[in-house]
């Protein structure tokens, strides 16, 4: 399926979000503008601000409050992308230079304080409270989520449990705010709201669950990295998790003396690939992201049949067949 066939109920829409994110952007500072139109060339495809129109037009035409929480929540969004470059060290960042690997780390902190910050003050100028409190809360639950990865990674015990909480608040966070702060501009009903916050939420657990999948499964062709990089960078995701907890102790222990030393990563991560691969890990994996991908759907059930509910369900059909 083509991302265009989800955007096309919000295809103007998501026009003059693009108009108005590029004005939102600009700088007078010729340095900070510069870097700004950079980002702008490494735009993916924007689920985040696409969520908060979808969810807007649920329940009629997009305003104003549902442009600007696009804006919002696609300026936090970048700002994050840019700190995880500088932390995980990568060079590239959709098939061109980061912009650590051109500005290095001093301006991509700066950078990306700078969206984050551009962010918040463009709600509070627009007095867009309620916008401002759900991304805030995202921003604490990214920021918990990628702290408790990183402990479990050292210590190499994570469970699925552990996992779970990861994803959900470094991923499902804010896709779920994403379709909170649409329908908040729509509807004053909470339940419906809440609904809506619900697919969000499960949306961004089955895209995770998908993505870490394709470390084993994808063709580095379409994905644009290689196969087994989450283990060679020790990261411990729901195939092999699911994988160690269903093997002797022996076997446990072979696997992480592999994951403990950097040099056997970097020449046996095939090894790990075969022993998930072989301990069911990657059935798992796919028919716990069908479970989530089913109460995404079971979120909407409630509104009515509309263009965008049908976008919202075919985005998660988007995100349970991708290849990259």
């Amino acid at each position: 399926m083509d991302i265009k066939e989800v955007t096309s109920s919000v295809s103007e829409e998501l026009k003059l979000f693009q108009e108005r994110y590029k004005t939102v952007l600009h700088s007078k500072n010729s340095l900070v503008d510069k870097v700004t139109r950079y980002v702008l060339k490494q735009q993916g495809k924007q689920i985040r601000p696409l969520l908060v129109l979808l969810s807007a037009k649920v329940f009629g035409e997009v305003g104003d409050s549902a442009y600007r929480g696009a804006i919002m929540v696609e300026l936090l969004h970048s700002a994050t992308l840019i700190h995880d470059d500088v932390v995980d060290g990568a060079e590239m960042r959709r098939g061109i230079p980061s912009i650590n690997a051109l500005w290095k780390n001093k301006i991509s902190v700066l950078i990306g304080d700078y969206l984050l910050s551009k962010g918040l003050l463009y709600s509070l100028e627009n007095s867009d409270y309620r916008s401002l409190h759900l991304v805030s809360e995202a921003v604490r639950r990214m920021s918990e989520g990628e702290i408790l990865q990183i402990q479990k990674t050292r210590s190499l015990d994570i469970t699925e449990e552990d996992y779970l909480s990861v994803i959900a608040d470094k991923t499902g966070s804010l896709i779920a705010t994403s379709c909170a702060i649409g329908a908040a501009s729509g509807t004053k009903s909470e339940d419906e709201i809440a609904s809506l916050k619900h697919y969000g939420e499960y949306l961004g657990l089955a895209f995770q669950i998908r993505d870490d999948l394709l470390d084993y499964t994808g063709d580095s062709r379409k994905t644009g990295k290689q196969l087994g990089i989450d283990i060679k960078d020790r990261k411990i995701t729901l195939p092999l998790i699911y994988a160690l907890q269903h093997s002797a102790k022996a076997e446990q222990n072979r696997i992480r003396s592999i994951l403990k030393s950097s040099k056997k990563r970097a020449v046996r991560s095939s090894d790990v690939i075969a022993f998930v691969r072989e301990k069911g890990g990657l059935e798992y994996a796919a028919e716990v992201a069908e479970g989530f991908a089913a109460k995404a759907l079971d979120s909407l059930s409630r509104f009515p049949q509309n263009e965008a509910r049908r976008s919202l369900e075919l985005l998660v059909d988007f995100v349970m067949k991708r290849q990259h």
